[in-house]
């Protein structure tokens, strides 16, 4: 048996009646989908946050790219680069 917590919300009540006809054709109570919705929700949020800290990890452990951190070309030189490859292409 799970520990619930009554809420009050405030819907707009076009929505309301949105959310009474799904429960009704899904044969359940609103209350059930708004913790199926909200646990879609805080889950989502679990992982994009897990996935945040990943990738940050992984920029903070990535390898050098040989470029001592210097930038050793200009903007003009990638442009032509890219173009001239394209062309290659």
């Amino acid at each position: 048996m799970t520990d619930n917590q009554n809420v009050t919300l405030s819907l707009p009540r076009g929505l309301l009646r949105r959310i009474k006809r799904l429960a009704v054709d899904r044969d359940t109570s609103i209350s059930s989908l708004m913790t199926e919705a909200l646990t879609r929700l805080a889950n989502e949020a679990r992982r994009y946050s897990a996935a945040h800290s990943r990738s940050l990890a992984a920029l903070r452990s990535a390898g050098s790219l040989g470029t001592g951190g210097r930038r050793t070309w200009s903007r003009d030189e990638l442009h032509r680069a890219v173009s001239q490859r394209r062309n290659w292409l």
